[in-house]
């Protein structure tokens, strides 16, 4: 039961603490759009997802104003495309743009969906959707594009690997006018789930319910806060400090979630308790390791401190929430987050700390910014090196690059908004692409025989 304190405390949190619904995104199934015209297949895709998501920004609008919480944007997800276009023939590019026309006539920030699975090989579908993705990012707006290589069930498909280090530097040269940005639309991925509300990596797994509403939440604002209060407290009292914040933040997006899924009239899915950063100032998942006691994110603990924070937040949000699922932890994106920008300029913070990182928290090497010599395999080891870790930890991992082209270390590249700006951080110079170019199945490691 709410009381005059717990409201005051959430008015705080949002005001002051960059509290904020990060998403309210609705997943929606195209299995029943599949048609053997490629034509007929994209008018059914634009059809069922401007009818199923016609009031999803007006009533993300109203839960906003009515509870006074940002909703900061309203997305879709949608079954993975190499899927819907297996049974066609033509460029997948048109489903690119169906998506996209579906989108802007809808209102929502982004789509997701133009994904194709491929951690144990390719099917029917797979190798034209993946070939496609280049020129299907740089002519559209709102649509976002994802690849899973690997899994721990599987093992790594270390040719999809390769292709996906060339597709990352294609999507950036064919976007170089838009500083590269198609390639900060596309997530490669180890173990994706199939219930993620956060772009550019979401996607309506086959096994979800023909429409649902998730909900990602953010607040590292309000978890800095909170700590900045006990600047004396041992590590086991700012681990309980960091669990009970998350809790009240997602009390927060389960009342969202549930009032969105009524209105809506589709099932409440998930809440996604991801401490998601921005470049805004009070806002930063660096900050609250460095309250935790870094002098600066990078340096030698941080993974220690991350490790702390991102199972706290879970512990947190699962006895606040029963329906905890997508990513849930903590994102590290470099050109998202205000603390990690400096800390990469400084260069405590490097491309190999990061890679430890991601062993314990929610995702991976997000939003990194790379010279724009950087070879096809260069980016497919590093792939290769984030799916490893994913595949042996038995957890979710990705790779969201972007080659600069044309730039080099000491440069940046910015998008504005919540992209933010990322500063060009160096690469080992020794290649990897005998490696890269044996091909074939990393095996799945001993983990893949439980059952």
């Amino acid at each position: 039961m709410l009381n005059a304190y717990d409201i005051l405390e959430t008015i705080r949190m949002i005001q002051d603490e960059c509290l904020d619904i990060r998403t309210i995104t609705m997943g929606i199934s195209l299995l029943d759009c599949i048609d053997s015209d490629i034509n007929k297949a994209c008018r059914k895709v634009y059809d069922k997802i401007t009818k199923k998501s016609k009031d999803l920004v007006k009533v993300g609008a109203d839960i906003e104003k009515e509870f006074g919480i940002p909703i900061i944007n309203k997305r879709i997800s949608v079954t993975p495309i190499a899927i819907v276009s297996a049974a066609c023939g033509g460029s997948p590019v048109l489903f690119a743009k169906a998506l996209d026309e579906a989108a802007k006539a809808v209102g929502v920030n982004l789509i997701g969906g133009y994904s194709a699975l491929v951690q144990k090989g390719f099917s029917a579908g797979d190798r034209e959707l993946i070939e496609s993705i280049p020129e299907a990012l740089s002519v559209t707006e709102r649509v976002c594009s994802s690849v899973n290589v690997g899994s721990t069930k599987t093992g790594i498909n270390l040719d999809a690997c390769k292709i996906m280090g060339r597709i990352i530097k294609e999507c950036a040269e064919k976007t170089v006018d838009k500083a590269c940005f198609g390639a900060a639309k596309l997530v490669v991925f180890c173990n994706a789930v199939e219930d993620n509300p956060f772009m550019a990596g979401a996607f309506h797994g086959v096994g979800e319910p023909d429409c649902m509403i998730n909900v990602g939440v953010s607040g590292p604002g309000v978890v800095r806060s909170a700590l900045s209060k006990y600047p004396e407290a041992d590590i086991s009292e700012i681990a309980d400090i960091i669990k009970k914040t998350s809790y009240k933040i997602t009390r927060i997006g389960q009342l969202v979630g549930v009032t969105a899924s009524e209105r809506l009239n589709v099932p409440f899915g998930i809440v996604d308790l991801s401490l998601a950063p921005t470049p805004a100032v009070g806002d930063s998942v660096a900050h609250i390791l460095e309250e935790i006691g870094l002098e600066r994110c990078g340096t030698h603990g941080t993974t220690a401190t991350l490790a702390l924070l991102n199972d706290a937040v879970k512990k947190g949000g699962v006895m606040a929430c029963s329906r905890i699922g997508g990513l849930s932890g903590a994102f590290i994106p470099v050109s998202e987050d205000a603390g990690m920008i400096d800390a990469a300029k400084s260069g405590a913070l490097t491309v190999e700390k990061l890679e430890a990182m991601t062993a314990v928290c929610s995702v991976g090497l997000d939003m990194i910014v790379v010279p724009g010599d950087t070879t096809p395999d260069t980016l497919a080891a590093i792939i290769a090196d984030e799916a490893a870790i994913g595949m042996v930890n038995s957890k979710t991992t990705a790779v969201r690059i972007i080659p600069a082209i044309g730039k080099q270390v000491g440069e940046e590249l910015d998008w504005g908004g919540l992209f933010g700006c990322g500063p060009v951080m160096p690469l080992k110079k020794e290649s990897a692409s005998k490696f890269i170019n044996r091909g074939g199945q990393i095996p799945a490691p001993m983990q893949s025989l439980k059952n």
